[in-house]
């Protein structure tokens, strides 16, 4: 009786009026209350996921953010050496290359250099081959090689990019676009995933007359198929030079290549010829343009803009001068011939000087580092005075510095007594132009690097980095004083592949699907025809969450969101260890919850819910309290080298294991994957003096020999860093229970 009560459609003479009711179609009172006690449930649950789903992306995101962070804390200690130690200190030496310009060289000069027809194909080469002029059938073909796992010959590689770099030479840096009676489609950031690339191709149509693209930076980098990608764009602009579109992302930029993979990618596939063919792609990056228009309407570039954008300052620089947006270029104007012969010229594309290397690390506040162009005011002709200094100033600095280093000890370089002179003479047209520089890389920067915000205003980008956050009123003046309706942009990963903002003046669309882990999240491309209305498509290049249910989607992602913060964890262990300690006096081993969170946070500057992570991190507290000596055991996260190296050299290698791989690929300058004992050691040195910190020649050397394991003096770095990677115990459980989980 109750349950025909439930369902409504009872046929019990005491409920002849629900009957009634049934029979019209009319559902009864109790039934109606259980939908809605259904529907209640179900909101519940499906917000319970979104919640999960949210702080997933937010533990993604935060190491992602950290990751950019230290590069370009990296970068600006390296300028700090490159700007303040001699030209003959050998440390110094070791990463002079990456600063310099490739553009000595003319013309004719490059053509020599990057020559492929004195290399041979061999006749068992099974890959596809390319003729010049680029047919339809030679870009088709090459599309369906990458598509089987084919790889294009170095000979071809070399040929395809000095002719798109021909090309890209002859572009405006803002490229003009009509829709005329048909749709344009903008992609978003790819970062080498090419299954993404072909399923855009599959549903959208390859490149044509027809149908044109505008392809909005982040090409390369995290993904395993970023010189297939570039190559397979390369050809289709060489096809259709007036329907396909290339923005330059900040990716493109071979400092961050060194970090991301794309260097070791291409020195991988590309063994003998690898090192040719990154000199050239890092002149092609910077001859790509800046931004596109359709119709005068429509403003796309890849990161986004700031209170000072001006178009028509970016239409008229001279974009290839800037090869690394994380510098500015080298001075335009040519300075006395006395000035020109000095031993110690003032390089004013090495900027910034690793400010924020030199403050107190307790004065940085929840993971914030100086953005790249907003340090100060008068950041420009900061730079370039800096040689002026009080001498005495620079020299204690210098001495402590070389100390920390373990550097040669000698007085460091002083300038000729005639310099103050020279200096007086110079000032106005130095300041000149190093502001005309400056702001003109700040226009870059901020192109490449800007997000926005959601409230009001402009500021630096300190999360980044790198340009600023900008809000709805700078979208506002900055459209409508260049008579535009939209601005589209990447840059960031979004989890629905797109998203609007700024009353829907902003519209981000990122086209790498699966970025931080396959269900993570959806790439999408958008349709523009005349009527500039964007419509968004969607879709997941992936076959193996196409079958799981939402709830069995998002526990793998955050399964794997979880992983990767464990080993955050676990890498800090010592510095957590100490934190803990301040809120332990009396050394008992445990702490409150609420101070655990607080400890974290101060430690990691992730900016993450850590009492809403609690539970998944957490298994076992009393009361509220935690014994923080089991926690680390809990984590599950193991060291499978312990015994090779001692605890101080192990965790800072486990902490900063990017960054020392960085400074390898900058080491090894041939290319080879191989570093000596003695490149090992200054490595090592190099990255110590960076943090600070004090390792041991000894320790650092026990380290090299453990690892030498056919004892021939040389280490290689692939086998090296992967010999120290943290192992996940909990990974084979959870792989292994994955088909079982509820649907």
């Amino acid at each position: 009786m109750t349950v025909q009560k439930a369902m409504g459609c009872g046929k019990s003479k005491t409920n002849d009026l629900q009957v009634k009711k049934c029979d019209k179609g009319h559902i009864s009172v109790p039934a109606m209350r259980a939908a809605l006690l259904i529907q209640r449930w179900y909101r519940q649950y499906v917000a319970r996921l979104e919640v999960r789903r949210r702080c997933t992306w937010n533990i993604f995101q935060s190491i992602e953010y950290a990751g950019e962070q230290d590069q370009i804390k990296l970068y600006n200690f390296f300028t700090y050496l490159m700007e303040h130690f001699t030209p003959a200190n050998s440390e110094r030496n070791l990463i002079s290359h990456i600063f310099r310009e490739n553009d000595m060289l003319k013309d004719i000069e490059w053509e020599r250099y990057f020559n492929y027809k004195n290399i041979e194909i061999p006749e068992d080469y099974c890959g596809p081959h390319l003729t010049f002029p680029l047919t339809v059938s030679n870009v088709t073909e090459l599309v369906e090689a990458f598509r089987n796992k084919q790889q294009l010959h170095s000979r071809y590689v070399l040929q395809l990019l000095g002719e798109t770099w021909r090309l890209l030479r002859l572009l405006p840096n803002i490229n003009h676009v009509s829709t005329c009676h048909k749709e344009i489609t903008i992609c978003g950031d790819l970062h080498g995933h090419l299954e993404d690339l072909l399923l855009i191709f599959y549903k959208n149509g390859l490149p044509s007359m027809e149908t044109p693209y505008v392809f909005n930076g982040d090409y390369v980098d995290r993904g395993k198929n970023s010189i297939e990608i570039l190559l397979i764009l390369f050809a289709f602009l060489l096809l259709y030079p007036h329907d396909v579109h290339l923005n330059r992302g900040n990716h493109e930029d071979h400092i961050v290549n060194l970090r991301y993979g794309f260097t070791k990618e291409v020195l991988g596939k590309y063994r003998l010829h690898g090192k040719k063919i990154l000199k050239l792609l890092q002149k092609i990056f910077s001859w790509m343009p800046l931004a596109t228009v359709i119709d005068n309407k429509i403003l796309i570039v890849h990161g986004g803009i700031s209170d000072t954008t001006d178009l028509n300052i970016i239409a008229k620089m001279d974009r290839h001068r800037y090869v690394s947006s994380l510098k500015p270029p080298k001075q335009r104007r040519p300075l006395p011939k006395s000035k020109a012969t000095s031993d110690h010229d003032i390089d004013v594309e090495e900027a910034e000087a690793g400010a924020g290397d030199n403050t107190d690390g307790g004065a940085e506040q929840r993971r914030r580092v100086s953005s790249l162009t907003n340090s100060s005011p008068s950041a420009g002709l900061q730079r370039a005075m800096v040689q002026r200094r009080s001498l005495q100033t620079l020299d204690d600095e210098l001495q402590e510095r070389r100390r920390q280093a373990g550097l040669n000890m000698g007085s460091p370089h002083r300038e000729p007594a005639n310099h103050q002179s020279f200096c007086s003479d110079a000032d106005a047209e130095l300041t000149e132009a190093v502001e005309a520089d400056a702001e003109e890389w700040k226009q870059i920067v901020d192109l490449l690097w800007s997000d926005p915000m959601t409230v009001d205003g402009c500021m630096p980008n300190e999360v980044r980095g790198g340009g600023c956050y900008w809000g709805p009123d700078v979208t506002e003046e900055v459209l409508n004083r260049h008579h535009m309706q939209l601005l589209i942009r990447s840059h960031e990963c979004k989890q629905e592949g797109y998203e609007f903002c700024h009353n829907r003046r902003v519209l981000t669309i990122f086209s790498a699907s699966n970025y931080y882990d396959e269900g993570s999240n959806r790439g999408a491309y958008i349709r523009l025809g005349p009527d500039l209305v964007p419509r968004v498509i969607q879709y997941q290049a992936t076959r193996t969450t196409l079958d799981l249910t939402l709830r069995q989607s998002v526990g793998r992602t955050e399964r794997s969101a979880m992983r990767a913060l464990r080993q955050q964890l676990f890498a800090h262990k010592s510095d957590l260890t100490s934190a803990f300690q301040q809120y332990d006096p009396d050394n008992t081993g445990w702490i409150s919850l609420k101070d655990w969170a607080v400890a974290l946070e101060t430690v990691l500057h992730l900016a993450l819910p850590w009492r809403v992570l609690r539970s998944q991190l957490v298994n076992s507290a009393q009361d509220g309290m935690l014994d923080y000596h089991s926690w680390f055991r809990e984590l599950a996260i193991s060291n499978p080298n312990k015994d090779l190296a001692d605890t101080n050299v192990l965790e800072t290698l486990y902490k900063h294991h990017s960054n020392l791989e960085t400074i390898f690929r900058i080491i090894d300058t041939d290319n080879s994957g191989l570093i000596s004992f003695e490149e090992f050691r200054q490595t090592w040195r190099l990255l110590s003096s960076h943090l600070k910190m004090d390792i041991s020649d000894e320790a650092i050397m026990d380290l090299a020999h453990s690892i030498d394991f056919n004892k021939d003096g040389s280490i290689d770095i692939n086998e090296f860093m992967e010999a120290f990677r943290l192992v996940d115990n909990t990974h084979h459980d959870i792989s292994s229970n994955q088909n079982r989980a509820p649907p």
